[in-house]
């Protein structure tokens, strides 16, 4: 294993210093939240992104995930565009021309009787909390104050106070106590456990859980843990909320990584390729003797449910099923993987390949080398960034073609070359 040329450092720092004003502003008065990479964005089409220079890369973040329908998806650009002109905002004190038919479409394509319009993924989860936590007293009758929702460790979803409070990641929890309780937590992918967990408390009324991992490494359950889990939840009466922001609307090449083990959550949660990448747009789809519980007053929000974002969503939705992206993710996924297992034993400080659809990783021996390896891809034009230390998210957007993906792999296995 070699470091980077003197040649690669050179141009690297000379991309660094071609972004130092507006890095430098974001310094100055933002707060140090994200550590970005020293590399300024000015605009975006379909898998590629631009610096001010005009240097294209090809995006391997895709927004975690935002963008599955492509930067700056022309449909889903117009629909916005059109909305704005007529009608954007009017509170949820009034009803407008498209919140019903959104409504409608959403449920109606994806088969639950109710939807509740949310902002952001943390939303969602917030929303599904509360009404699972509704569902146990009105439903399962538990006494008030005593619900308990279970998560699985290593989930990420969101870092509000009660997404910290479900967090086993103390770089996201630690300093920001007390935390929410009435949560628990147990093993990912160990159904004995989480029987186990059941059988101890009957006062659980839901857990909840990505079917793949994101930011805990894009990690993969077992082939029927899903079924199992669903099985378990449905013997004790408790409902399983899959939280599906990141692996929803193709990402994993079905619509919904639950549709690989033919599951169907009680609660369904939505966000980041819903906006098709505009802006925040998430959701929470439930049968009504979930949703019914759900009074005036009881749950809102200002945006959530707006006639833009209505719009929006429903154009990212018409554009992911009419152009058949999950059917892509699943194709160009299986390449993808193939291709670089083909040349994985060349390079003995990569671990693993794994992955669904276009939700990808790749493992590396240590945190120093995963580093390493994101800068040399940049310097490559291909831009991704790691996830729990040792893992590079690989997940292009889903509009990617097979030249564009054949492109890209012939600079990942450049850069494997030089690290």
């Amino acid at each position: 294993m070699t470091s980077l040329s003197k040649k690669a450092i050179s141009v690297l720092d000379k991309t660094a210093k071609n972004a130092v004003k507006p890095i430098s502003c974001e310094l100055r008065y933002g707060a140090q939240n994200y550590k970005p990479f020293d590399l300024n964005i000015t605009r975006a089409k379909g898998v590629f992104m631009f610096d001010k220079t005009g240097r294209r890369y090809f995006d391997y973040l895709a927004g975690y995930s935002s963008v599955n329908q492509g930067h700056c998806n022309i449909h889903i650009v117009n629909k916005a565009y059109q909305q704005m002109q007529q009608l954007t905002m009017t509170s949820r004190a009034f009803t407008n021309d498209k919140l019903g038919d959104y409504f409608e479409f959403m449920c109606k394509t994806f088969n639950y009787d109710s939807i509740m319009p949310t902002n952001t993924g943390v939303d969602a989860g917030e929303c599904a909390v509360k009404l699972a936590r509704l569902w146990g007293y009105k439903e399962k009758g538990v006494d008030e104050n005593e619900a308990v929702v279970v998560f699985a460790k290593n989930n990420f979803w969101g870092r509000s106070i009660a997404a910290i409070s479900s967090s086993s990641d103390p770089s996201c929890y630690k300093h920001f106590g007390p935390y929410t309780p009435g949560f628990d937590m147990v093993p990912y992918n160990n159904v004995e456990a989480l029987e186990d967990k059941f059988k101890s408390n009957p006062n659980i009324v839901a857990y909840m859980l990505e079917p793949i991992q994101g930011e805990a490494g894009i990690i993969i359950p077992d082939r029927h843990y899903l079924s199992r889990v669903q099985t378990l939840c449905q013997k004790y009466k408790v409902l399983l909320i899959a939280d599906e922001v990141q692996t929803g609307l193709g990402r994993t090449g079905k619509m919904f990584a639950c549709d690989h083990s033919s599951v169907k959550p009680n609660m369904l949660l939505l966000g980041k390729a819903l906006s098709g990448g505009l802006f925040p747009i998430s959701c929470v789809l439930a049968d009504n003797s979930i949703m019914k519980h759900m009074k005036p007053g009881m749950h809102g929000s200002t945006f959530a449910g707006n006639p833009l974002s209505a719009a929006v969503a429903k154009a990212s939705v018409e554009y992911t099923i009419t152009r058949n992206l999950p059917q892509n993710s699943q194709k160009y996924g299986l390449y993808f993987r193939s291709e670089l297992q083909r040349i994985m034993s060349l390079y003995p400080y990569i671990r693993d390949i794994r992955g669904k659809g276009l939700m990808n990783a790749i493992e590396c021996e240590n945190e120093k080398t995963a580093s390493r390896l994101v800068n040399v891809l940049r310097h490559n034009n291909i831009l991704t960034k790691t996830t729990h230390a040792t893992t590079l998210r690989m997940t292009p957007p889903l509009v990617i073609s097979q030249n564009e993906l054949d492109e890209s792999l012939g600079e990942i296995e450049k850069s494997f070359k030089i690290v």
